[in-house]
């Protein structure tokens, strides 16, 4: 059986911590600042957790496990 691979594009946009979590950037931080307000704009500057069994899927396609 072949090696496999890591899913490149999602590699760049989550990391593993240490004890297998699985952190993420917040959506709507891109642009368009202005019209949001500062309480959402603290919280989309803050990285999130996946969690549940989607941080299983993401830990497979980032070969971790």
């Amino acid at each position: 059986m072949p090696k496999e691979k890591t899913h490149k594009g999602l590699a760049k946009r989550v990391k593993v911590t240490a004890k297998g979590k699985v952190k993420r950037r917040r959506s709507f931080g891109g642009h368009l600042m202005s019209s949001k307000n500062a309480k959402r704009r603290r919280r989309i500057r803050k990285a999130a957790l996946i969690l549940g069994p989607y941080a299983e899927v993401v830990r497979r396609e980032l070969n971790q496990s």
